[in-house]
């Protein structure tokens, strides 16, 4: 008893540890951007104004920018952090709406989705290990510091704050408490629409939990009962299927899943009832916002997700692994693999921001690689395959049911995006890595080390490699 105190309280000094210097150094990278960036600068020339005609006590729908396409979520949990300053130091209204007070909000975020990354590995992940609070550190650090989430901690943008509303309200699902939840949920919608998918997402999570109970149930049943088991390449298939129909015609188990769901539930309506009433998702300027079935944006998730957890996803014994099952069962790969050229031949879009704005590294991918050799997208095909499988294959350890709530979400959040932005994979990606089994310390150490080189070559070109457009005198720079 007294040894597992000691554990928990060495657990928390090393957390303690963890968030300290993960703060300081924002904080010092802060100055840096603040010095550097004196102007609002991308899409904080929509965000940062609206922000502060909010912090002036202006929310007319008059004053609203027509070019935002967010909801007001972080204009307003700004008001509510940065005013009190006003009240309680008695700084001047120019001061706590400036520039650098509105940023310092998302350094804020970054310092709670810390936290809250620390909570869900200790709720998702068995801590019946001895290394487990090591690797749970490891992992939450590992994390924060993603880089495309760590960068945008520091500009004026909604993803620090939508990854803190939806984080909270996963764990606010795995502990029961699906009113709250729902609530948090509705925040992170304010953030960013397409969050109302994680909701979904979370009452998923319920239902994927009930019905691994039930099925487990209905598997031991049937060994008591010695049942013949089907022989046959789909027999568990047609044996789940049976499952869920059953499961799913049973008024009680229906009525128990509406009991449990209802919260989210409601919040799915309401927002059914905004894009009724809004005429879509998106509000402001939709122009540049279609949706559309871009299926190969699932295929970048899959290579974005491959590239940033190689260490947990690519190794030679995985290769080899991939290649035996692709050989065994070869007809089933040939199909895959003919679907996928397939959705990449008749479904790839090109936004036209990705092609206009070379500030982003996305330009860069596109331009040079994918557009000067029209040949490469197919190439690369058989890449995504074994990423997807990778990535299905690490989450092995979670039910079935979770896997196709987690992989249905996933899609609803990826496909009907037209634009290639890695930003919009950072929710996915986060949710995916939480859930796999905590890897090994060694693994987590040079990941992280993979990190810290990536973030700092980030930041190091963000900071120091400006340029100027040849029809503007101001300063650009390259970022995510």
């Amino acid at each position: 008893m007294a040894v597992g105190a000691g554990v928990a309280q060495l657990e928390g000094y090393y957390f303690s540890a963890a968030l300290s210097c993960t703060f300081l150094v924002s904080c010092l990278l802060f100055s840096a951007f603040s010095r550097a960036l004196r102007e609002p600068y991308m899409d904080e020339i929509f965000h940062l104004p609206q922000a502060q005609r909010y912090c002036e006590g202006h929310f007319s729908l008059s004053q609203w920018d027509p070019m935002i396409t967010t909801l007001p979520g972080l204009y307003l949990v700004s008001v509510g952090v940065v005013k009190p300053a006003h009240w309680i130091f008695g700084w001047s209204e120019h001061v706590v709406c400036s520039i650098g007070m509105l940023r310092f909000v998302n350094l804020l975020f970054s310092v709670g989705n810390f936290y809250l990354l620390y909570l869900l590995f200790r709720k998702v992940q068995p801590r019946n290990k001895a290394a487990s609070s090591i690797q749970r550190i490891l992992s939450t650090l590992t994390l924060a510091v993603f880089p495309t989430l760590y960068f945008f901690n520091f500009l004026y943008y909604t993803e620090a704050g939508s990854l803190f509303f939806t984080l909270f309200a996963y764990l606010m699902s795995l502990y029961g408490n699906h009113k709250t939840s729902a609530l948090l949920g509705f925040c992170g919608f304010m953030f960013r629409q397409t969050n109302i998918i994680w909701t979904v997402f979370c009452a998923g999570h319920v239902i994927a939990q009930k019905l691994t109970e039930a099925w487990k149930t209905e598997l031991q049943k049937k060994r008591e009962e010695r049942q013949p088991s089907i022989k046959g390449p789909l027999s568990e298939f047609r044996k789940l299927l049976q499952f869920l129909l059953a499961y799913s015609t049973s008024f009680k188990n229906l009525s128990m899943l509406v009991l449990l769901t209802w919260p989210y539930i409601l919040l799915v309506l309401a927002f059914c009832a905004f894009v009724v009433v809004n005429g879509g998702i998106v509000i402001g300027d939709r122009s540049s916002h279609e949706t559309c079935l871009h299926f190969p944006q699932l295929f970048y998730f899959f290579s974005f997700t491959l590239f940033f957890s190689f260490p947990h996803l690519l190794s030679l014994s995985k290769i080899k692994t991939f290649l035996c099952l692709v050989w065994k069962r070869r007809i089933q790969f040939f199909i895959i693999t003919l679907v996928s050229l397939f959705l990449v031949w008749k479904f790839t879009y090109t936004h036209k921001y990705l092609l206009a704005d070379n500030r982003h590294y996305t330009f860069y991918v596109w331009k040079r690689i994918f557009q000067k050799y029209e040949i490469v997208k197919y190439l690369v095909v058989p890449v995504y395959i074994f990423a997807g499988w990778s990535i299905a294959d690490s989450l092995k350890s979670k039910s079935i049911f979770w896997n196709v709530m987690f992989f249905i979400c996933l899609c609803m959040v990826t496909i009907p995006q037209k634009l290639l932005e890695f930003r919009y994979f950072i929710l996915p990606y986060i949710i995916y890595r939480l859930n796999i089994p905590l890897p090994p310390t060694s693994r987590l150490v040079y990941e992280l080390g993979c990190y810290a080189v990536v973030n700092f070559l980030t930041f190091y070109v963000f900071l120091n490699k400006t340029f100027q457009w040849p029809n503007s005198h101001d300063i650009q720079r390259f970022m995510w």
